[in-house]
């Protein structure tokens, strides 16, 4: 990924575009090296959809059917081995596990430990070797694996869905795979609660939003903030992505950056709450 910062570091032309999601920032919140403070140094530029599937899992035959029994056994002293890749999207579940068990289990948060790895695949096998108790996932790559039954290796149970209740909603009712939206909602708060500040619940929507140079003029800016509204508006985008499992979410560029900049502060103030641990 450094090597797409480089390229658009170089570029003020505008012919080099980049696009990603939370993990352009959440890299430098966890310290990732290669990764700057994106709304310093870049123009953020638009957004124009959320992948909905940020999911935590367990072995079908785990003893954690909840995400109150992980933290219940947490707080009993047990150890929960979090499978992720460290410094992003992976990672920040798991940090909202650890402050949700520190408010509500104060110590506890210490017995939820991260198991640092790969791909998802990597995080797959941890899983099949139970290696780990928990590990982070998706609706597209892992609702096939719970679809198997309880006495396969393989099988696995959502735990945990990150993405906003409205979010879900939006989805074709379909949903994923053999999974419905319905049965989705199971999965996110308010079903599932993972505190976020004693009050209110944390939840993440995995957003995608372009980059530009900060160099850059602003009219290409104006351009093509002009043109993503034109294609929304049109109506097609919407009926694509949902088919993907994706929900749109075009928000112009200046209301974008505002928006995920204060998505991102509040992410730092959940990464901050930890950081002693």
């Amino acid at each position: 990924m450094s090597e797409a910062f480089k390229a658009l570091d170089r570029d003020s032309r505008g012919t080099t575009l980049m696009m990603f999601h939370d993990g352009a920032y959440m890299g430098n919140l966890y310290g990732v090296r290669g990764y700057d403070n994106i709304f310093e140094k870049y123009n953020v530029g638009a957004t124009v959809s959320i992948n909905p599937g940020n999911a935590y899992l367990v072995a079908k035959d785990s003893p954690f059917k909840s995400m109150e029994d992980v933290f219940a056994a947490a707080a009993a002293g047990q150890r929960i081995r979090v499978a992720i890749q460290a410094g992003g999207v992976s990672e920040i579940g798991l940090s909202a596990m650890k402050n949700a068990a520190k408010i509500m289990y104060p110590g506890a948060e210490e017995n939820i430990v991260a198991v640092n790895t790969g791909s998802q695949a990597d995080k797959n096998q941890l899983l099949f070797d139970r290696q780990a108790d928990v590990i982070n996932g998706s609706v597209q790559a892992n609702e096939q694996f719970t679809q198997l039954p309880q006495d396969d290796q393989k099988a696995m149970r959502f735990i945990w869905v990150t993405a906003r209740e409205k979010t879900i909603k939006q989805a074709n009712p379909e949903g994923m795979g053999n999974t419905t939206s319905e049965e989705l909602l199971g999965y996110t708060t308010p079903n599932v609660s993972v505190t976020m500040d004693g009050t209110n619940d944390f939840t993440f929507d995995k957003e995608f939003f372009f980059l530009f140079n900060k160099d850059m003029d602003p009219a290409i800016v104006e351009t093509i903030d002009n043109a993503l509204a034109e294609i929304y508006a049109e109506g097609k985008i919407q009926e694509t992505q949902k088919n993907s499992f994706f929900i749109p979410n075009f928000l112009p560029s200046k209301e974008a950056s505002a928006y995920l900049e204060g998505k991102s502060e509040t992410i730092r103030k959940i990464i901050s709450s930890i950081s002693t641990n």
